[in-house]
């Protein structure tokens, strides 16, 4: 999880990262297994013949479940964190896996001298084939550092991916819906669920749980697409993929009945998206 100089965003992924760990355990959540996973395995190629050969820098790696995922494809992987706790989950979980090919480092994203730090080390000798941030970038307050090192960390034609909360429908602050219709034909009752959107191109940094329970608040980050993909345009990379993961009628066992308003019931609307930039040389 991602460092801040906002007070209380560190602090609160220090607090919250026992109960993150044991939330998302080893194999991670139905968000993990039905839309994160399948995307990073669609935008992340890893070579067939000599998988070890591509390098993988995870940031913001939180229990290490998406490092410890490419590994399993053979990757080698710099996995990082701005959090000291969440990084000790993240080898923790890594060394009962037996994940190889793996190292670790304190990064905190926020900061330009822990990128310099990581681009002086033998780490970064010959650079990355990905740079990979999953499920923080909402969680950042700044992303220039970031932005600002990838063209020194990418190899050419190394790619950077990311997955987070959709911007539109989630870090908008946009509040769930649901209508109960009557179908004129039948007459019978149906729910149409949506959300309404009233702030996007403004809103200011808010706090909110991930997880209901969580013991401590964290703080989200908006960025309207424009801005966020500006960032990374700026600095001459080009993005060649951009996907919508959301649950689906396919996925039935995730669906709450108890909790009709639980964004798994939303099949029309992507809590996430997924993207992908490349250096071209």
């Amino acid at each position: 999880m991602a460092n801040s100089q906002i007070v209380g965003t560190l602090d609160s992924w220090e607090a919250n990262a026992a109960f993150w760990d044991a939330g998302m355990g080893a194999n991670g959540n139905e968000y993990w297994n039905l839309l994160q996973k399948p995307y990073l395995q669609k935008l992340i190629p890893v070579d067939e013949e000599h998988p070890e050969r591509t390098r993988i820098l995870d940031l913001a790696t939180g229990n290490g479940m998406a490092s410890r995922f490419l590994a399993r494809r053979g990757a080698s992987l710099v996995a990082t964190d701005g959090s000291k706790e969440m990084l000790k989950y993240c080898r923790q979980r890594c060394a009962e896996e037996g994940a190889t090919g793996m190292q670790f480092q304190e990064l905190d994203v926020t900061k330009p001298e822990d990128f310099e730090s990581l681009l002086a080390s033998p780490l970064a000798v010959g650079g990355f084939d990905v740079v990979l941030i999953n499920m923080a970038i909402m969680d950042i307050e700044t992303l220039e550092p970031l932005a600002d090192a990838l063209p020194k960390l990418l190899k050419p034609n190394g790619i950077f991916v990311a997955t987070m909360l959709h911007p539109v429908f989630f870090t908008s602050r946009a509040n769930r819906i649901i209508e109960v219709l009557t179908d004129p034909a039948t007459g019978e009752y149906y729910n149409v669920r949506g959300r309404v959107v009233r702030e996007y191109m403004k809103v200011e940094p808010w706090r909110g749980v991930a997880v209901n329970g969580q013991p401590a608040h964290q703080i989200y980050f908006h960025r309207p697409l424009h801005e966020l993909f500006a960032t990374f345009f700026k600095r001459g990379l080009v993005m060649d993929g951009l996907e919508e993961p959301t649950f689906t009628d396919d996925h039935p066992e995730v669906k709450q009945q108890g909790r009709p308003e639980s964004s798994r019931n939303y099949t029309q609307i992507p809590p996430i998206m997924a993207f992908r930039f490349r250096k071209l040389n």
